[in-house]
């Protein structure tokens, strides 16, 4: 169920990105008409894609032979998604202000929802470390506005959260961000990345990619490396088995090297806001932009659970 196949365009600044790209793929619209797509994260064992639409307040599942269906309707808003451990719907909804759980029966549980008494911005994107903790940023977007949530007034600063489901505490571990994004682990997990997009209309904001480093008692350092975006922001992105960030960006994804090397591009004819890796072997990248999703084919196998 492909609605349209068009041949994609790169731009290779080091060598090493073309031996990442495939010459007879094309890159694959699969669905449009949504409002802003977000939050795509791949259902291996059953073979379909999740994703949100926040706007229209709903989840979709897509997969190959059935196409486009609705998972979740309403969704709170849902935002960012990613799987636990045991292969459970880790989502973060703007609508209801928290971290959820799907468990195996559909039933949600709300995980997080308040820091020290204080309401939770909107929690944003979510990655799964291999202890089994839960991390998630927490700006301010879905409550701006009621166009993606509820308008309200913000209780905590952005920050990046650690939940841990053995426990059940809550811990923020990062106010270094005025609104933190996307996020995801480095390979062995001693770093993190987190996309910083700004407050809207503050010129002052550094947006870009930030590099902190994760220490064994599970704080984050307030220094950090620091990546500029040169078209768009960053604002989700996944990790390939090399260490290396496919980001999304203004005028496509952008492949970035451990080291904080851009080595190229794969243009999208929309604003890309997330990414995940998915398909038989995992070297499919699938692409929430703007109104549609899109998918391409690549000679790099993606890090996605499961």
């Amino acid at each position: 169920m492909i609605i349209e196949r068009l041949a994609p365009e790169y731009e290779i600044l080091d060598d090493s990105f073309r031996t990442y790209l495939l010459s007879n793929v094309k890159l694959k619209k699969l669905a449009t008409g949504f409002d802003w797509a977000e939050g795509p994260v791949w259902i291996g064992d059953s073979g379909f894609l999740l994703f949100s639409d926040i706007p229209n307040n709903k989840v979709y599942r897509w997969n190959d032979e059935l196409g486009l269906s609705t998972f979740l309707s309403p969704s709170n808003f849902a935002n960012g998604h990613y799987r636990d451990l045991q292969g459970r719907l880790i989502s973060c909804e703007h609508g209801s202000r928290s971290l959820t759980r799907m468990e195996h029966d559909g039933t949600i549980t709300t995980l997080a929802d308040r820091y020290m008494g204080k309401r939770l911005n909107s929690p944003n994107d979510v990655v799964v470390k291999l202890d089994g903790t839960i991390w998630f940023t927490d700006p301010y977007y879905g409550i701006i506005s009621n166009y993606e949530g509820y308008k309200a007034e913000p209780e905590l600063p952005g920050g990046v959260y650690r939940y841990d489901p053995m426990d059940g505490s809550l811990e923020c571990v990062s106010t270094v961000l005025d609104c933190p994004n996307g996020l995801a682990f480095s390979l062995d997990e001693d770093f993190l990345y987190v996309s910083e997009t700004g407050k809207r209309h503050d010129p002052d904001v550094q947006k870009g990619l930030y590099k902190f480093k994760v220490f064994l008692n599970q704080r984050v350092s307030k220094s950090y490396d620091y990546l500029a975006i040169d078209t768009g922001v960053s604002d989700g992105f996944r990790l390939d088995s090399d260490g290396n960030i496919w980001t999304s960006a203004g005028d496509g994804v952008h492949c970035i090297s451990p080291e904080f090397k851009l080595l190229g591009k794969i243009y999208i004819p929309e604003v890309v806001s997330n990414v995940c890796f998915g398909g038989r072997a995992k070297q499919t990248l699938y692409i929430t932009a703007t109104s549609s999703i899109y998918s391409i084919a690549l000679n790099r196998e993606g890090v996605q659970f499961p």
